[in-house]
């Protein structure tokens, strides 16, 4: 006597939530190790945690801002001139502190090379605009 194979059925999953997208974050390291640089002294965690979420706000009302800066100039692309305006709305920009003494001042030398233009030999300046 043979018996016939049957297949099973697979219960459906019913109420499988869906997951829901996650917005892009700063990696804890990075914002711990800035944070560390500026504080020059040991963090507990949960001041770490305060500075994390507070660091996760700031640069989401920044985006949004640069974004509204954005679509008022009818672009679609934020350009250097909106950031400037934004840091001088808030105060970090001044006619006695420029955008490119800050630059020099916080950011490493590779990334000011990117930032400010240079002239070097050949009568060339880096970056090109």
């Amino acid at each position: 006597p043979q018996k016939q194979l049957q297949s099973k059925t697979v219960p459906k999953r019913l109420g499988v939530p869906q997951r829901k997208p996650r917005e892009p974050q700063l990696p804890r390291s990075l914002i711990k190790e800035i944070f560390r640089h500026f504080a020059k002294m040991p963090v507990t965690r949960d001041a770490f945690k305060i500075v994390e979420k507070s660091s996760e706000r700031y640069f989401k009302q920044l985006s949004n801002d640069l974004e509204a800066y954005t679509h008022h100039a009818g672009r679609k692309t934020v350009e250097a001139a909106d950031l400037e305006v934004l840091l001088r709305r808030q105060g970090l920009v001044t006619d006695r502190m420029p955008l490119n003494v800050l630059i020099e001042r916080f950011l490493p030398l590779e990334y000011r090379k990117l930032l400010i233009p240079v002239a070097v030999s050949g009568n060339k300046v880096i970056p090109c605009k």
